[in-house]
């Protein structure tokens, strides 16, 4: 019982755990070489994991391929969308006639509020 007290022992200062019965995974080390920078990164995977063939550069967060001997993997971005723009939407819900039409209702509305507040303007100035 005494060997197993924790007087004189600051808690949290040391871990009573062992590394008794554990069993490491196996890992592999695989290098990425970003496409930007040039940098190399190394990261460890499981060796029964599936190696991505692109990963974010830590350093500059350009995209790094995985290298292959002397070389780097190929990645196939063709399936990939590109990100909708709020144009595109708009076009979606209007054709280039239509916003032309709003367009010049919207100019006609402001010029004419522009032009009665310049005349609000001037009268009081020649007041």
């Amino acid at each position: 019982m005494a060997d197993r007290s924790l007087r004189g022992i600051r808690l949290g200062a040391q871990s009573l755990q062992s590394e008794e019965g554990v069993v490491f995974h196996e890992r592999v080390q695989h290098i990425y070489s970003c496409t930007s920078c040039g940098r190399d990164t190394t990261l460890t995977f499981a060796a029964d994991a599936e190696t991505p063939q692109a990963w974010e550069c830590r350093t500059c967060g350009a995209e790094a391929l995985l290298r292959i001997g002397e070389g780097t993997a190929t990645v196939d971005h063709s399936d990939e969308k590109a990100p909708r723009t709020h144009w595109d939407m708009l076009l979606e819900r209007r054709t280039i006639p239509e916003l032309e039409e709003l367009l010049e209702e919207r100019l006609a509305f402001v010029r004419a509020r522009r032009g009665a507040a310049e005349n609000t303007s001037k009268g009081k100035l020649s007041a």
